[in-house]
């Protein structure tokens, strides 16, 4: 017979390593895609790719996270969440070591299992904490957005000096980012063996009625979370090539990314929480478009080193704040686990269709004008589209 404190004590251990797990898997939604922004020059001469398919690199995982995303909770469905998110984990892994193959081919195939592998865990994720920190949505999604923002700033600062510095190039480089999915991979095997869920678990929860395609504010964290991972994704695609052609080098300009995704950490962790605390959080997203703004404007105005670090302060808070803030919509917009599994297959789905435009528009954009200058002046545009429809998506109101 198992004692009371004993099982008290197996709970809280379960509970600890759920959190860790929770973390590993956040380790592996970004790093594997901003790992390649600082090396798609590199990539670029190497394999002969044009501004719009190095553009692809960055946009092909999105384009998966599009069609892979309102899939997801009908996969759910057959199995339970846990052993679906090792069915993504175990795809990322797969993903990375697949295109480190010397081969065009290679390269999009295993760009295209990685973006399959992040839509699985991007999309359960939310579910998952739902599902098993109701109470603590709030914070729990502080906790793994900002772990998810420090590991993609790691992933740009050290992409250049792993490939130059230490000498490994960028294929073996990329493969680095392998790590977290191992260790991921490794927790979850414990995980799925000690979780209680069974499939079939969302169906005995509430629908959204009419449908979440029908709801006009799951719309407005669509094509919040959409304009703001435009943003974002283009931001992890061109910002080095964007700053190399202001005369900052090859290294530093990788570092200005990492340096980026670093300062947004704070805003990154607090926005959630403070989120959680409040009935509307339209005054944040204003807040958040506006930095962005301001941030793309100074990049594009920099007339010293002093104000191009001043804007991309500001990106960085914008950006850093504006996706942990979308993904608390998943659960602060919806009921329950499977209302919040809806809205993020859904809000993902749109999203990332807007997303996936970005780099290869931007990159586009490029080849015709040849100046950032017209780039960036969209990418300012877009920061508006931020502002309006996170506000909108910040009422307090359900799907």
């Amino acid at each position: 017979m198992v004692s009371p404190d004993s099982a008290i004590k197996t709970k809280s251990l379960y509970i600890s390593l759920f959190i860790v797990g929770i973390v590993l898997v956040s380790f592996n939604l970004r790093p594997a895609i901003t790992s390649v922004g600082p090396l798609v020059g590199m990539i670029q001469e190497d394999m002969g790719l044009a501004h719009w398919s190095a553009g692809l690199l960055t946009s092909l995982p999105l384009i998966c996270f599009a069609f892979m995303s309102p899939l997801v909770p009908k996969i759910a469905n057959h199995f339970h969440n846990e052993l679906t998110m090792q069915i993504g984990l175990i795809a990322i892994l797969v993903g990375i070591l697949i295109r480190t193959i010397s081969s065009v081919f290679f390269l999009f195939a295993g760009t295209f299992l990685i973006g399959i592998g992040i839509a699985i865990c991007n999309v359960l994720l939310p579910v998952v904490i739902k599902d098993k920190f109701p109470a603590k949505f709030g914070l729990m999604t502080s906790v793994y957005s900002t772990s998810m923002g420090l590991i993609a700033s790691l992933a740009s600062g050290f992409s250049v000096p792993l490939a130059v510095g230490m000498d490994l190039g960028w294929q073996r480089s990329l493969l680095v980012w392998g790590i977290p999915a191992v260790l991921a991979i490794i927790l979850w095997v414990f995980l799925i063996k000690k979780s209680k869920g069974h499939k079939g678990d969302m169906k005995r929860s509430s629908s959204i009625r009419g449908g979440v395609w029908r709801s006009p504010v799951a719309w407005y964290v669509a094509l919040f979370m959409g304009f703001q991972s435009f943003l974002f994704y283009v931001t992890v695609a061109w910002l080095p090539e964007i700053l190399h052609s202001y005369g900052v080098s090859t290294a530093t300009a990788g570092w200005m990314l990492s340096f980026t995704q670093f300062i947004g950490l704070p805003a990154s962790f607090f926005v959630p929480v403070i989120a959680g605390k409040l009935r509307s959080q339209a005054w944040i997203a204003g807040i958040l478009g506006a930095c962005s703004i301001l941030g793309f404007g100074g990049i594009m105005l920099a007339s010293s080193y002093v104000l191009l670090i001043f804007s991309i302060i500001l990106l960085g808070l914008g950006l850093g704040g504006s996706f942990p803030l979308g993904l608390a919509y998943l659960g602060m917009r919806s009921r329950d686990a499977r209302q919040a599994a809806e809205l993020s297959g859904m809000a993902q789905s749109v999203g990332y269709i807007l997303a996936a435009v970005g780099p290869i528009a931007i990159g586009s954009l490029y080849d015709v004008a040849h100046t950032w200058t017209v780039p960036l002046i969209t990418l300012i545009a877009v920061g508006v589209l931020v502002g309006l429809f996170g506000a909108s998506a910040g009422r307090n109101q359900y799907v």
